[in-house]
């Protein structure tokens, strides 16, 4: 049997668009390669970027920052000392960019400077922590990553 030239190109394009289905089919259908976006309602997130912004810019105005540290007990949140710790308001959020069922929210209430999320609630690996917090009728935002060991 004798192939001529059309009858080759068309079968290996045929084989190249099956082998490029196999992959996609694939990786679609293995959870190892999860494809979810980091936030949910991405365009309703994306709207607010410049309130974000402003936030993220009053945080780094101040004078004094939060100064978040990894600790053997966990993560530990100090805040400045010329703050009164009772009257910050605000939430810590801590997101696992490799699993969403890790993601949590800490609220913010002190009696002292220092905030301690315990190791206990963290598996070890790469996490986003961002802290929205207000102080004074001003509303200020802190991101920063952190790795657990």
């Amino acid at each position: 049997m004798k192939i001529n030239w059309g009858t080759g190109l068309s079968i290996a394009i045929a084989l190249f668009i099956s082998f490029i289905l196999y992959f996609v089919i694939k990786v679609q259908s293995n959870s190892k390669y999860d494809n979810e976006l980091v936030v949910e309602e991405y365009y309703k997130h994306d709207a607010r970027f410049q309130e974000e912004m402003d936030r993220v810019q009053n945080a780094q105005d101040l004078n004094h920052k939060p100064i978040i540290t990894n600790t053997n007990e966990g993560i530990t949140i100090v805040f400045p000392q010329e703050f009164n710790a009772s009257q910050i308001k605000g939430t810590v959020s801590l997101y696992r960019p490799s699993n969403k069922k890790l993601d949590f929210d800490t609220p913010i209430l002190l009696s002292n400077p220092t905030l301690l999320i315990p190791k206990s609630k963290l598996a070890g690996g790469q996490w986003d922590i961002n802290m929205e917090w207000q102080y004074a009728g001003k509303i200020y935002l802190t991101k920063e990553p952190i790795y657990i060991e």
